[in-house]
């Protein structure tokens, strides 16, 4: 029978060694809930004593009423010698009142000898006394045998001896870490299986990185080997190339490789606590993220998206809605009839498959896409496209005209950009002036200043992202631009693009989209609109 696997987040500690990655305390607390929430059992929330931030959240999370997670300090063993009740690194590590204290220790004598410059004896002393002075003071220790791979390869007895140590010291757990993430996953299993059987009654835990591309490979390999517990960090986040990722690691211990964990019940909100995560890091979503990312469950060609339709598992290894993820068919010059009927099903346009009309719409669909259109990250300018083909979309508002004027004078004087926009709205011609320091943002808001009088709501729109490509760069300055923009309100997120020779052009295409599918969508909801 499978022992149940504990899962040790190490996202606020090691994740936040990752280039870019940073919490406040506030968002330490938030994510703690989260994962707390999820059913992660051990949460690191920080090396006490590094920076005043990780001291700040580990008074702050006392505070809080978690129903499963137990908070764990990290810091390294006792310095050699100095006994173990004057290291003030140990006296913090007691001071940040956790109830689980995670410690380090040498297990690589290149480590011992040349890092520490102490004796292998001493070392083996520094994990013993260390471990041993946390527990009497009433904590659980979890003891992270760094470089331990490394160590072992290089001198398996040593390695060894200091896993002992840490065992009459009276750690809970025995942790194995890849601390350079250059094992390849026949050497982890067969070490870490060796190590088992060494220690057999003896809890094993691995704490692997993702240098060689391998960090969630190696990390199940041992737990197919008996470890029974996994450190890692949620996105993979992580020092270098960064830990082993959770969210896929999660997903194949209990939907591949059939281990009990506390999260399983849970495992449907997977997707959303990963983009949680990453909203606080303030990162853009992996979109390519196994098992989390908008691409894992997304089918392109007609064909594969014909065949999932009829049947799922025929191009998709696990029902998306069991890690909250769902099934996206994208539209390109790639599809047939098949999928642009279903997308605009999942957009919720009915098409008659096989119609002469659903045939146009496929070819426009190529002919947009050949002039460099792109609609995979632009739902709404296809929605609309498909919208007005069966004639369900109305016209807002009719263009006339704009313009947009750049000025920058001397004197280190800032440039700045003013846009006069003229429509027609509800038979009224409307003419607007805005200003903003680019041409996009003065464009954005003149054609918002328009409309905003018949239509208060698009005063929701937030703009999220603006992305720029250069279309065949070959052509130089005459190269075609593509435009595509990200809008949100406070019920959705949409894509528009636009494509032209003129940047301005292509951006305004893009924002007008953007514009015109907040009031479809508006429409939608209040019919007669």
């Amino acid at each position: 029978m499978k022992k149940p696997v504990q899962i040790y987040d190490t996202t606020l500690r090691d994740g936040t060694q990752g280039e870019g990655i940073s919490f406040s305390v506030t968002d330490k607390i938030l994510i703690t809930e989260h994962l707390d929430a999820f059913g992660i059992d051990y949460v690191e929330g920080g090396w006490p004593g590094s920076n005043p931030r990780d001291m700040a959240y580990f008074e702050e999370v006392r505070k809080l009423d978690l129903k499963h997670s137990r908070i764990a300090a990290f810091g390294s063993t006792r310095r050699a010698g100095i006994p173990v009740e004057d290291d003030g690194q140990i006296r913090l590590l007691i001071e940040a009142e956790t109830p689980v204290v995670t410690v380090f220790g040498k297990t690589w004598l290149l480590h011992v000898t040349e890092v520490l410059r102490t004796t292998p004896e001493e070392n083996l002393a520094m994990i013993e006394d260390s471990v041993r002075y946390l527990v009497e003071h009433g904590r659980e220790v979890i003891y992270d045998a760094e470089h331990f791979y490394d160590g072992y390869s290089d001198n398996p007895g040593y390695a060894l001896s200091t896993l002992e140590a840490a065992i009459r010291g009276g750690a809970s757990y025995l942790v194995l870490c890849d601390t350079n993430g250059g094992k390849l996953v026949p050497e982890i299993g067969e070490i870490t299986a060796a190590v088992i059987r060494r220690f057999p009654d003896q809890e094993i835990g691995v704490h692997c990185h993702n240098d060689s591309g391998v960090g969630v490979a190696v990390s199940l390999a041992g737990v197919q080997v008996g470890a029974t517990m996994v450190q890692g960090t949620m996105n993979g986040y992580g020092e270098r190339i960064g830990n082993a990722n959770l969210t896929a690691i999660l997903p194949n211990l209990i939907l591949k490789m059939g281990y009990e964990t506390a999260c399983d019940a849970r495992l449907p909100k997977l997707r959303a606590l990963s983009l949680f995560i990453d909203e606080l890091a303030n990162l853009r979503p992996d979109s390519r993220a196994p098992y989390v990312g908008d691409s894992a469950f997304a089918h392109k060609g007609g064909a594969h998206a014909d065949a999932t339709k009829k049947v799922r598992h025929s191009y998709e290894h696990i029902g998306p809605e069991s890690v909250g993820n769902r099934q996206r068919v994208l539209v390109s010059d790639m599809a047939g009839r098949s999928s642009v009927f279903l997308k605009a099903k999942e957009l919720g346009v009915v098409l008659e498959r096989d119609s002469e009309a659903t045939k146009k719409l496929v070819e426009e669909v190529k002919k947009l896409e050949h002039e460099g259109f792109e609609f995979e990250a632009a739902d709404g300018s296809l929605h609309l496209l498909l919208a007005r083909s069966e004639g369900l979309c109305k016209e807002h508002f009719v263009f006339e005209s704009y313009r947009v004027i750049v000025e920058k004078r001397g004197g280190g004087a800032k440039p700045t950009a003013e846009a006069t926009v003229r429509l027609r709205v509800a038979g009224k011609s409307i003419y607007t002036v805005a200003e903003c320091t680019g041409p996009v943002g003065a464009l954005d808001k003149a054609l918002r200043l328009a409309v905003e009088k018949a239509f208060p709501r698009i005063n929701e729109v937030l703009l999220k992202d603006y992305k720029v490509r250069i279309l065949e760069s070959n052509q130089g300055s005459n190269s075609r631009t593509r435009v595509l923009i990200e809008s949100a309100d406070k019920a959705a997120r949409w894509g528009t693009v636009g494509v032209s020779g003129n940047i301005i052009e292509a951006s305004w295409q893009a924002i007008r989209d953007s514009i015109d599918y907040k009031l479809f969508r508006d429409s939608l909801e209040t019919p007669g609109e």
